[in-house]
């Protein structure tokens, strides 16, 4: 793992999905086969990998978006969306398909599902991957990248980097089993409880139970987890150590783009050269900020938000 920032490499290479999200929000969602009339609705840039381009370059670190969209009505939706917060989009490829949509249900407790249709995002390949992180390892030292990009071309991006010396970040979501050698190149996993439960195979329901989990990634070669567990807080889980950090008291108004919130100021801070601890701090500010507003990329706070919210919510410990 290397971290030049201060050198020039302050920046975040970010390799994933971008959709155009469709979101309606209602009192609750319908039971099946039922129509019911909603309050709501949005339009807006979403996407894994769109959102955490948006929270990084929030965050104040120089974001690169690695990704496809589609030459259609969405593109300029998509484009424009990351282009306003700062995210370069030079490694963007526009492919012959519809670009991604995301159709997302919200009730009035903030619980969401969500429909995501790939679609260009499907075309993201190993090539584009490569040549992208060969243009950018010189200015950025993080790499992010999650799985609602074709699998093979997320474990590219992983083994990719970890070459290049980037510190990489994989957010397994939605979760799916990877092979040895691309965990092998991962210096940090940061799934959910309800991630770390699928891919490992422990039922994740409390701290105890999560860095049972941590030591499973680590048993695959993984530098280290952080598992996020709602509002139970985070753990994370080192060769050397196990941490615990409590969460913030927020009301949760809509979930939608906590863990995008968290990963893109978790690889913003790491990239700026904070200690692992104070960047999960800060990374955990962020997503409780983010599901205390509707939407996606709308919910992601600005740093300033984000530290003055630290700020009031000093650790007890």
């Amino acid at each position: 793992m290397t971290n030049d920032s201060g050198h020039g490499r302050e920046g975040v290479i970010i390799v994933g999905s971008i959709t155009a999200d469709v979101t309606t929000f209602s009192k609750r969602l319908p039971k099946r086969g039922e129509t019911i009339l909603g309050e709501e609705f949005t339009l807006l840039l979403g996407g894994k990998g769109a959102n955490q381009a948006v929270a990084s370059g929030l965050a104040g670190a120089p974001s690169f978006m690695v990704g496809c969209v589609g030459n259609d009505l969405f593109r300029p939706l998509v484009t424009g969306g990351l282009e306003d917060h700062g995210v370069d989009t030079s490694e963007l490829r526009v492919v012959e398909a519809p670009t991604g949509i995301a159709h997302i249900r919200v009730d009035d407790s903030g619980e969401n599902d969500i429909v995501m249709v790939p679609l260009a995002n499907d075309y993201l390949g190993p090539e584009q991957i490569t040549a992208a992180i060969t243009r950018l390892a010189a200015r950025a030292s993080v790499l992010l990248t999650q799985l609602e990009i074709p699998r093979e071309a997320a474990a590219h991006a992983v083994r990719a980097a970890r070459a290049a010396g980037l510190t990489v970040i994989l957010d397994p979501a939605p979760a799916a089993a990877l092979d040895q050698q691309t965990w092998a190149s991962v210096d940090f996993v940061t799934p959910n409880e309800t991630e770390a439960s699928l891919i490992t195979g422990i039922p994740v329901t409390d701290q105890a139970s999560a860095i049972r989990a941590g030591e499973w990634f680590l048993a695959q070669g993984t530098g280290g987890a952080i598992i996020t567990l709602a509002s139970a807080g985070a753990v994370l889980v080192t060769a050397e150590r196990q941490a615990a950090f409590e969460s913030f008291p927020v009301t949760a108004v809509d979930t939608t783009a906590a863990g995008d919130a968290f990963s893109g100021y978790l690889g913003a801070s790491l990239a700026a050269g904070l200690p692992i601890d104070d960047a999960i701090r800060r990374a955990m500010a962020a997503g409780a900020l983010a599901v205390t507003k509707k939407g996606a990329s709308p919910s992601l706070p600005s740093a300033a938000d984000v530290e003055l919210f630290l700020s009031d919510n000093v650790p007890s410990y």
